[in-house]
């Protein structure tokens, strides 16, 4: 069969890279796609969100299913647009979306449903969450620890984490009234800042039966130690350490099933990858958020263990029949993702800057160089984003794993080139402890 991929990012990118791997696949699109998915697959000049273009070329290419990777077409309704038209697509319906889509739709599900989630409030503007802030926080009092998040979709930069008054009260500034995030600030949430490690688990859910994956942990910070704004991730692992067997189980018991079981009560039946943000509490989990597809760069990890067909867990999901297929088989060693960044990111940067070494890295052993920012022009891959690659490798170990993904980033260059030295650290400091 013919497979269809859309986006262009660092999850794109492995998503086309494994569906090619597949039997049963023939040829694999990817819409529009970078310099990496050229290689692996065949790009198709189609914005993600040009949805009669897609649904045009998926006719004329007898594409069987079609895969959405970013959140912007989902939350725009991209699946309800391909099933009007019979086609297969791979993703949760535009309601279902709004998990993603609006943190005030996934708080209010979170509260009603009773799953474990941080105290909120939510404001309309900027002067009655200033309000808020001032009338709970005398001006004497400088610690507030909040976060203050945008309400909509802000390629994960829409969360500020605050430990000091004015860093609040210029939080909600930014968000609210200089709408630094565009849209997405039109309403914004306050909560209370939980305290503990961060993981993710995601599981794909056809809206009945769900498969669990392994738990990651992403870096969303963009400096070593945690420190810096908050990006779109700076590198994951997987699987953590900080996830025992019996954490897990409560996961999927108490915030996975129960989500997906919310879902299906107010008529949002959800398909595709649900994905739990997770703060490790000594409370126990609480979600952070939840995100309607695979996280990026969870997804590289991710998909570098995994031993089994992705095309099962794909159609399986799109068929309403996960609880028929064989479990995935996953590889036992670990894997480490280190994002390469821009210059700049992530706030301004430039584009056009010629990489180098990817030849170099890619033949080394157990690494795969997924690309998300990048483009090609006139025989040079380039830097075309942000967050402009994912080198990815296996380990026997956690710190194999790591050596090796750092060892493949030392074979890349281009000005101005970043990454944090610090990625899968804390699942070392776990094991050391343990």
């Amino acid at each position: 069969m013919n497979v269809l991929v859309v986006g262009n990012g660092g999850r794109e990118h492995a998503l086309s890279w494994k569906i090619a791997q597949s039997s049963r696949v023939d040829r694999v699109f990817v819409a529009p796609g970078n310099a990496g998915t050229e290689i692996d697959a065949e790009n198709v000049a189609i914005p993600a969100t040009d949805f009669g273009e897609l649904i045009k070329f998926a006719k004329q290419n007898e594409i069987l299913l079609t895969v959405v990777g970013p959140e912007i077409p989902l939350a725009e309704g991209i699946t309800d647009v391909f099933a009007a038209e019979g086609l297969r697509v791979f993703g949760p319906s535009k309601a279902a979306a709004q998990l993603e889509g609006s943190k005030v739709f996934c708080k209010n599900l979170l509260r009603h449903a009773d799953i474990p989630t941080a105290d909120y409030r939510v404001f309309d503007d900027a002067d009655s969450a200033r309000h808020h802030i001032e009338e709970r926080y005398p001006s004497d009092v400088e610690d507030v620890p909040v976060v203050v998040k945008a309400d909509g979709l802000a390629a994960g930069k829409g969360v500020i984490v605050c430990s000091r008054r004015e860093e609040v009260l210029l939080a909600i500034e930014r968000i609210a009234r200089d709408r630094e995030f565009g849209a997405a600030g039109s309403r914004l949430v306050i909560e209370e800042r939980l305290d503990g490690q961060e993981a993710s688990v995601l599981a794909f859910t056809d809206g009945r039966s769900i498969v669990t994956l392994p738990p990651a942990q992403d870096h969303k910070p963009a400096y070593d130690g945690d420190t810096g704004p908050n990006t779109g991730g700076m590198g994951a692992y997987c699987p953590t350490p900080l996830v025992s067997p019996a954490t897990l189980r409560e996961v999927e018991e108490h915030v996975l099933v129960s989500t997906v079981h919310a879902l299906k009560r107010s008529r949002n039946p959800f398909r595709g990858v649900l994905y739990a943000g997770l703060m490790l509490t000594n409370q126990g989990p609480k979600v952070l958020e939840f995100n309607v597809r695979f996280g990026d760069p969870e997804c590289q990890p991710l998909l570098m263990r995994l031993k089994s067909d992705v095309m099962d867990l794909l159609e399986g999901t799109v068929d309403g029949k996960l609880d028929e297929i064989t479990l995935p088989e996953w590889d036992e060693r670990p894997a480490v993702c280190v994002v390469m960044a821009s210059e700049g990111y992530p706030g301004s940067y430039e584009k056009g800057r010629v990489i180098r070494g990817l030849s170099e890295a890619g033949e080394l052993k157990d690494v795969k160089v997924f690309h998300a920012g990048t483009a090609s022009s006139e025989g040079d891959v380039v830097t075309n984003g942000g967050r402009v690659l994912g080198v990815t490798a296996l380990g026997d170990s956690v710190s194999a794993a790591k050596l090796r993904a750092y060892s493949g980033v030392k074979k890349i260059r281009w000005k101005g080139a970043w990454c944090r030295k610090d990625i899968s650290d804390k699942a070392l400091t776990v094991i050391n402890d343990s």
